[in-house]
């Protein structure tokens, strides 16, 4: 994609759905767009798809210009989160519709590509069955199966999950990463769940009111940000944001001061308002004050989660309400209420050009503590 834009009429002016985007996938990518509603990711998705027309800028596949490409003939297919099965055709059928009505295959080459793809979907005895007598899950194992077996050079997902419960979406997650794996088949895959973001995709391209913020690896999205939004964005709980002041070698804010040390001061640079971001995770509750960057605070909400527990807490200067969050060991106890010392530690914090929301600290994505390969 090169400076792909989208621009709908809207009355008297206009609606830029998508802004100036440039994404190139690698072949046997597995690419996950994500953001908030209304960002723009499946507007993209269905102009690589042909199914919405650029504004301006270009779509190549495979070093080919396809703007003007009829859907059919782009050697791409699509997984809907409707499913868009035809209620009146069985799961075979609908399988080899696709096949039927682009190809001259013979019936006998469509009729074993199929039932390939239903022994790899699992559901090779569900043929001859129409969609209404299919739970959600087997539905959107036929809607896989169809996308299969087109042997397509690129596959487009659009929330195909997002219809599933919590516990069969977490195992079509799996799935389609096997699934993708296997097939080897460049894949762009949109969602709004981070949580699908950053456990499918070998990279993640997040967008914002139409314009793309960060594409890079889960990991270097979650621990190297490029600005505040994509920090605020992935991530649960969110991360924690302070507005600050520089004064000297010390950010100052409403509620609290941090020292900073010379190498952070040299990547804050000339920059005077700061925001201050620090994950829920690298806060430390407990009971010692000593250190430089430990404050007094305040338990107001805890929600235990079993592995772990989510704390909400408030500096006690801060008013009721005014709260941040840190996340604790399930069998560490905190009690609404309680008094505590919270420790934010230099190496963990992230530090934002307080006016245009750009990076200008991140800590560092040490990527040295590789699980390691068992003995053989």
């Amino acid at each position: 994609l090169d400076g792909v834009t989208k621009v709908f009429p809207d009355g008297d002016g206009e609606i830029v759905a998508v802004d100036d985007v440039d994404i190139e996938m690698r072949d046997g990518e597995f690419l996950v767009v994500v953001g908030p509603s209304g960002c723009g990711k499946s507007t993209t998705l269905r102009m690589v798809a042909g199914l919405e027309t650029i504004s301006s800028g270009e779509i190549r596949l495979a070093g080919q210009r396809v703007n003007d490409v009829k859907p059919q003939h782009r050697d791409i297919a699509m997984v809907f989160q409707s499913y868009a099965l035809y209620p009146h055709m069985t799961v075979a059928e609908n399988m080899a519709f696709g096949l039927e009505e682009s190809t001259t295959l013979p019936d006998d080459e469509i009729e074993e590509r199929v039932h390939d793809a239903a022994e790899t979907m699992g559901i090779a005895e569900l043929l001859d069955r129409k969609p209404s007598e299919l739970s959600g899950g087997q539905q959107q194992r036929v809607a896989l199966g169809r996308a299969i077996v087109r042997d397509p050079e690129v596959f487009l997902m659009d929330e195909p999950l997002s219809n599933l419960d919590a516990k069969l979406r977490s195992q079509m997650r799996t799935e389609l990463q096997r699934l993708q794996a296997e097939l080897d088949v460049t894949t762009m895959y949109v969602t709004h769940d981070q949580t699908e973001a950053m456990t499918m995709g070998d990279r993640i391209a997040i967008l914002n009111d139409g314009k793309l913020q960060q594409v890079a690896t889960p990991l270097e999205c979650y621990h190297e940000p490029a600005n505040q939004f994509v920090a605020g964005f992935i991530g649960d709980p969110s991360m924690n944001f302070f507005d600050m002041e520089r004064d000297g070698d010390t950010l100052v804010g409403s509620r609290f001061e941090y020292p900073l040390s010379q190498s952070t001061l040299d990547d804050v640079g000339e920059t005077r308002n700061v925001t201050l971001g620090v994950r829920p995770e690298d806060i430390e509750v407990g009971t010692d004050e000593s250190g430089s960057h430990t404050y007094s605070a305040v338990v107001e909400v805890v929600e235990p989660m079993g592995d772990e527990n989510t704390v909400y807490l408030r500096f006690e200067s801060a008013p009721e309400g005014e709260t941040f969050i840190a996340t604790i060991d399930g069998l560490q106890q905190a009690a609404v209420g309680d008094r505590v010392t919270v420790s934010i530690p230099e190496e963990t914090i992230h530090l934002f050009d307080g006016r245009s929301g750009e990076a200008v600290h991140n800590r560092r994505l040490d990527m040295n503590d590789e699980i390691s390969s068992p003995p053989t």
